[in-house]
C-alpha cells in the first residue's frame, strides 16, 4: 500500500489522499484550502501522476473535504464518486454554493481564476455520484474490472458523528486494510450522536489531529457549556442587546438551532424569531427531512417547526434595527468578508449591549479570529473591507466542537492497533502532540507525518 497526501499544506487545508492498493487507485476527499484562493487552494492533483483513479470517496460535505471535486474529476474523468447516502442529499447544494461564492469573489475581490468550475459542470458530474448506507462494503474498483483481472478492494463508510453524512472510511484489500477517520466526533452533540467506530480494525490509520494542541479542561462538560451559552444569550436579550453566533451553514448552524429550540421549548429562552442565512436554511431543511435516516437525538425535533426562522437578505443585514434584542445564527463561521456574519459583526461591535458568541473553531488569521482576539475599546485590523475596527460589544467563546478531543483520539489509536498511524488535518503543534503521545504510549506503532505530494510506502 502507498499513500500520498495531496494537501498543499501540512496544516488544515485542502484534504485529499491518494491510496494505491493492489494495482488500484482511490482518492479520499477532494477539498479546497479554507484560507487560500484560486488554483493555489486546490489539492496537488498533479502529484497523483497521469494514471486514472478508480474512484473518489468523500468523507463529508464540508468545503475543505469536497470543494475541489469538480476539478478532481477533470484530472480523473473515469472515476466514480462514492459517499454516504446522507452526503448524497447535500453535495450538489454544497458545490453549487461554491460556484456562487467564487463568482461573487471574482466580482468583489478581482480573483480572475474564479470560478474554478461552473454550475453546468456540477450538473454534468452529478450522475457520477452514488450514495451508500453506513456499514455496507462496496467494491470501489469493480466499475473498472475490464481494465484489470485483479479482485476489487472494498470500502465501507462508518458513521463519524461530525456532521450530517460524515464518515470514516475503511479500505480493505486482499491482505492489508486502511482506515481514514475524516473529521470525527466521539461525543454526542445536541442533534448528532457520537461516532460509531467501535469495531474498526486496520493495519494503517490516517487520522485527523485538529485538537491535538488543545487539551480538555478539568471538569469540562458539554452540558455545562450549553447552559452557559443559553444563560449568556438570556442576559444579552434582557438588556435589549442582539446576539450574533457566526457558524458554518452545514452542521454548526443546525446544532445551535437545536440548542435554541430546546431552550425555548423548556422556557429558558423567550420565543422569538431566529435570523439565519439562506444556505443555512437549506441545510436545516435537509436535517429535518432526513432525521429518520440519521443516528441522532431528538428525532421528533423539526427545527423549521420548532423555531420561527427568518432568512436574512443583504438589505436586512445592513438596515435591520438591533436595539430590540435579536438572535442571529449566520454564516460564515470565520466572518469572511461580504458575508452576513462579517457585516453584522461590524454593526454590533459599536455598542456594549450587543454580543458575539463563538461556538466553533475560528482560524486566528481570519476576520473572525481577529475579532475574537480583540480587546474591548482598542482598535484592531478586522478585514480588507474594514481595515480598523473598535470593539465595544461583549465577546465570548463556547467550546461546542464537532471534533474529537485529543484524549479520545489517542485512545482510539490503541483500539485500532494499527502498524502505522499517518497524521493529518492539524497544525504543527497538534501533530507533534500526537506523535509524542503515540510514541510514548504505543511504542511499536510507527508514526508518519507525510510531506505534501510525496508518496509514502506503508
Amino acid at each position: 500500500m502507498r499513500i500520498t497526501s495531496l494537501n498543499p499544506d501540512t496544516n488544515i487545508g485542502a484534504s485529499g489522499w491518494l491510496v494505491e492498493l493492489e494495482g488500484h487507485r482511490l482518492l479520499l476527499d477532494a477539498g479546497m484550502h479554507p484560507k487560500w484562493e484560486g488554483h493555489k487552494a486546490l489539492p496537488l492533483f498533479r502529484a497523483a501522476g497521469n494514471q486514472e483513479v478508480d474512484a473518489i470517496a468523500i468523507s463529508h460535505c464540508h468545503h475543505d473535504h469536497v470543494g475541489a471535486l469538480p476539478v478532481a474529476l477533470r484530472y480523473f474523468p473515469g472515476a466514480h464518486v462514492l459517499m454516504t447516502e446522507l452526503s448524497y442529499f447535500l453535495i450538489e447544494r454544497v458545490l453549487h454554493n461554491s460556484v456562487n461564492v467564487m463568482t461573487r469573489q471574482r466580482a468583489e475581490l478581482g480573483i480572475q481564476e474564479y470560478p474554478l468550475y461552473t454550475h453546468d459542470e456540477v450538473d454534468e458530474i452529478a450522475p457520477l455520484f452514488q450514495g451508500f448506507r453506513y456499514f455496507r462494503p462496496v467494491e470501489w474498483a469493480a466499475f473498472h474490472k475490464l481494465r484489470s483481472r485483479r479482485a476489487s478492494p472494498t470500502l465501507e463508510f462508518f458513521d463519524a458523528g461530525h456532521t450530517l453524512g460524515a464518515a470514516g472510511i475503511r479500505v480493505a484489500g486482499q491482505q492489508e486494510t486502511l482506515f481514514y477517520t475524516g473529521d470525527v466526533c466521539f461525543h454526542d452533540q445536541t442533534l448528532l450522536r457520537a461516532a460509531r467506530f467501535e469495531d474498526v480494525q486496520a493495519d494503517f490509520l490516517i487520522m485527523e489531529t485538529t485538537r491535538g494542541s488543545r487539551g480538555t479542561p478539568a471538569g469540562y462538560t458539554r452540558e455545562a457549556e450549553i447552559e452557559r451559552l443559553v444563560e449568556s444569550i438570556r442576559q444579552v436579550l434582557k438588556r435589549k442587546g442582539s446576539v450574533l453566533i457566526p457558524s458554518f451553514a452545514l452542521g454548526r448552524t443546525q446544532e445551535i438551532l437545536a440548542v435554541l429550540a430546546l431552550s425555548m421549548t423548556e422556557g429558558r429562552l423567550r420565543r422569538q424569531p431566529v435570523y439565519i442565512g439562506g444556505l443555512g436554511r437549506v441545510f436545516t431543511e435537509i436535517y429535518d427531512l432526513q432525521a429518520h435516516r440519521t443516528h441522532r437525538q431528538h428525532h421528533g425535533l423539526h427545527l423549521h417547526e420548532a423555531l420561527d426562522l427568518v432568512v436574512l437578505d443583504p438589505e436586512q443585514t445592513q438596515q435591520l434595527p438591533l436595539h430590540t434584542g435579536r438572535l442571529f445564527v449566520v454564516t460564515a463561521g470565520m466572518m469572511t468578508e461580504n458575508t452576513p456574519a462579517h457585516d453584522l459583526a461590524v454593526r454590533l461591535a459599536a455598542e456594549e449591549r450587543h454580543a458575539v458568541f463563538f461556538v466553533g473553531y475560528t482560524d486566528p488569521d481570519t476576520p473572525g479570529g481577529r475579532f475574537k482576539a480583540s480587546r474591548k475599546g482598542e482598535p484592531f485590523p478586522f478585514s480588507q473591507k474594514v481595515p480598523e475596527l473598535v470593539r465595544h460589544c461583549e465577546v465570548q467563546e463556547f467550546d461546542l466542537t464537532a471534533h474529537a478531543a485529543r484524549e479520545d483520539l489517542l485512545e482510539f489509536v490503541g483500539l485500532v492497533d494499527p502498524r502505522v498511524v499517518v497524521l493529518g488535518h492539524g497544525d504543527d503543534a497538534a501533530r507533534s502532540w500526537f506523535a509524542e503521545q503515540i510514541a510514548a504510549r504505543y511504542p511499536r506503532i510507527r508514526v508518519v507525518q507525510p510531506i505534501p505530494g510525496q508518496p509514502v510506502e506503508l
